[in-house]
């Protein structure tokens, strides 16, 4: 592992194996990406008209998690939905509330004046394969 760091805005990490070059890595301070990280979030706010939640994940703008990113092992359905209608996709007033706890993924990077996308499919690349917790694929 190499690393650069001679200038104070941006960094370099390198990986070598065998004298090739398998991995970089460039970070520039101010533009940190956060593509790819994974926060524990707390919804702030379900908006049952776009059909997604505003998600505390402890950056400056909430991330945003849409019905059709929301794993069905998260569903927590309310009391007063019959049973025999849990079989159906829910609305996300129905599985999701203030002050809920998920596990999240951004997709896409905070712009402009929009928080991050969020999924809660979460995918941890590797060299050789990608875990995806939850996941019925082999």
């Amino acid at each position: 592992m190499l690393i650069n760091v001679m200038h104070p805005e941006e960094a370099r990490v390198a990986i070598v194996h065998d004298g090739l070059l398998m991995e970089l890595n460039i970070e520039i301070s101010g533009k940190e990406q956060t593509k790819g990280n994974i926060y524990k979030g707390v919804v702030m706010r379900v908006e049952p008209g776009l059909q997604a939640a505003f998600v505390d994940i402890g950056r400056a703008k909430p991330g945003f998690l849409q019905i059709g990113e929301l794993h069905p092992d998260l569903w927590q359905w309310r009391d007063d939905v019959p049973e025999e209608q849990r079989k159906r996709r829910p609305r996300i007033q129905e599985v999701l509330r203030r002050g809920q706890e998920l596990v999240v993924q951004v997709e896409k990077d905070e712009r402009d004046n929009k928080g991050s996308a969020l999924t809660s499919y979460l995918s941890l690349p590797g060299r050789y394969m990608v875990i995806m917790p939850g996941s019925i694929y082999i």
